[in-house]
């Protein structure tokens, strides 16, 4: 088997000499190998594709020299060993250019020849061309941007309730049908023509083919895959944001395992939000007709509690419950739950319809369905007062802000990446280090002298930062302070990419601490609303559309 990573790869010659070959799109469970053979700093696909190739001992593989962390990784892949062709792409499709390229088309086949000691055959190239099958019929969802996982492909495909059209750098290519001749020079005058000549990617000069994947009447929506390290199409992204009246979801691949939760959570939230959405769970009706009253029930299960809500029929919240999560997710559902139902005087038969969000909420069985925390924070918020615009929501393992319409709808929102800088876990650290409780943190910013900044951006540092200052002999309430103020400015960087309008709301549990709160404040402003029960927002989000369905 042949690897290859790009599409202006040539890969139709490998046909001619009788060879298999894939498109390798690696995914590292870390990148500990890589780690020592390059700079961290390099784009995080040449580091899954070192690490993936050098484990799996994946060889050969045919490289583009489309950027230079791909010309880095091969010059780590050559001094590890391995068998790799490279080809010396030109970024435009002018006739020098495709003089160039085929020069170096013409070399591979001289080179893959003297590798494999196979003859290249005309007639076998020819047969290899099939038309790119990509039709759609009606709206779909675009996905553009950088290269994606097979398995984030399927899971987008499988989630959407449109069809999915594979834009994506390595998803565009469209090659014509090869002249009936054997004559070499004219069959690589023709095929470097078509290679360069496709749906530019984002490398090119001339990137003007690139309109006609989003110039369509079709489109409905666009999820763009951006690459950690990666300059390319965080341009591109920009440009279709501010000009295009589509909604976009931006998500950034790291080629890890590590924040799959994470994006699902994204993907799911924005399909909800499109309005075209099915239901693809059958549900469970167990309303009892002889109950006068017909109850509710929203369960969220978060990284760092479990809450649960339960409303009557005129959405009037009857009993809620939190409860810490622990390590077992159903359990801790079904203790916040039956807690809920304790409180209320009520047993689960009474309770017609439960709906789950939250990190946990697609482990939880006894659920008629499951919706993304982002849309039941909205609508939570929403319900508590109808004037906000801005919903922050900073939970134990990330931080959200969301955009709402009058009508409560989501207009767009921006979750952190994995990094735990500004949540909860974030707070409980600094507090760990200080040797405080976490209501002593809340309050304990609220008495500084001296302006303190943590500016560190990644939690663990900043916690070493914080060492620092406690070995500097600083007051605490003047550290505790610079925390709030960093986990203020994190907020501040997450809802600055997409702007924040007021009336604003706080939920999640953080919104208990009144340091970040005047923080936030500080920041932004203006006065943040806080909920009585900040924490059970999601969960009454939840329990909100069970009364609806």
């Amino acid at each position: 088997m042949t690897y290859y990573i790009c599409k202006y790869t040539p890969v139709e010659i490998l046909d001619g000499f009788g060879e298999k070959y894939r498109l390798y799109n690696p995914v590292a469970q870390d990148c500990a190998r890589a780690d020592q053979l390059i700079h961290r700093n390099v784009c995080s696909f040449s580091r899954a594709l070192i690490e993936t190739c050098v484990k799996n001992n994946s060889n050969p593989i045919v490289l583009t020299s489309c950027c230079d962390s791909i010309q880095r990784t091969y010059d780590v892949l050559q001094a590890e060993g391995h068998k790799v062709f490279m080809l010396y792409l030109p970024h435009n499709s002018q006739h020098c250019s495709k003089l160039v390229y085929k020069e170096q088309i013409l070399k591979f086949i001289r080179d893959y020849a003297a590798y494999s000691g196979k003859k290249f055959s005309c007639a076998k190239f020819r047969a290899a061309f099939k038309q790119n099958s990509q039709s759609v019929v009606g709206g779909y969802i675009g996905v553009m941007g950088a290269r994606m996982g097979e398995k984030m492909l399927e899971f987008i495909k499988n989630t959407s309730p449109l069809a999915i059209r594979n834009n994506t750098c390595t998803g565009v290519r469209n090659l014509g049908n090869p002249p009936l001749t054997d004559d070499l020079e004219e069959l690589m005058d023709w095929y470097t023509d078509q290679l360069l000549s496709q749906t530019a990617c984002m490398r090119m000069t001339d990137i003007s083919s690139r309109r006609a994947l989003v110039d369509d009447p079709n489109l409905k929506g666009i999820i763009y895959n951006t690459v950690s390290f990666c300059d390319f199409y965080g341009f591109e992204y920009a440009h279709i944001k501010r000009s295009l009246d589509v909604p976009v979801l931006k998500i950034e691949t790291d080629y890890t395992p590590q924040v799959a939760a994470q994006l699902k959570t994204r993907l799911e939230a924005f399909f909800e939000n499109l309005k075209v959405g099915k239901n693809k769970r059958q549900f469970r009706y167990i309303t009892p007709k002889h109950f006068q009253q017909i109850y509710t029930a929203g369960i969220d299960s978060g990284s760092t509690s479990t809450n649960a809500v339960i409303l009557d029929s005129q959405q009037r919240i009857v009993s809620f419950s939190v409860l810490p999560t622990g390590a077992h997710v159903l359990q801790s559902a079904e203790k916040a739950f039956d807690s809920a139902l304790n409180k209320a005087g009520l047993s689960q038969n009474q309770i017609s319809r439960i709906v789950t969000t939250g990190y946990g909420r697609t482990n939880i069985d006894f659920c008629e369905k499951d919706v993304t925390e982002i849309t039941c924070h909205a609508i939570g918020a929403h319900f508590l007062n109808n004037a906000v615009r801005t919903v922050i929501d900073i939970g134990g393992q990330d931080s959200k802000v969301i955009h709402l319409d009058e009508d409560g709808k989501v207009l767009s929102f921006v979750m952190n990446d994995k990094c735990a800088a500004g949540t909860g876990r974030f707070l409980e650290m600094m507090a760990q280090s200080l040797g405080l409780t976490i209501q002593q943190m809340s309050t304990y910013g609220l008495k500084w002298e001296e302006q303190i900044t943590i500016s560190s951006m990644c939690s663990v540092f900043a916690q070493s930062e914080v060492v620092s200052l406690i070995a500097a002999d600083k007051k605490l309430e003047d550290i505790v302070h610079g925390i709030n103020q960093s986990v203020a400015s994190k907020v501040m960087a997450l809802g600055g990419r997409t702007g924040m309008k007021p009336e604003y709301m706080i939920t999640g549990g953080v919104a208990k601490n009144i340091g970040v709160v005047r923080a936030v404040e500080q920041r932004l402003g203006s006065k943040v609303i806080v909920p009585e029960q900040p924490e059970i927002c999601g969960a009454l989000g939840a329990a909100i559309i069970a009364s609806k369905d």
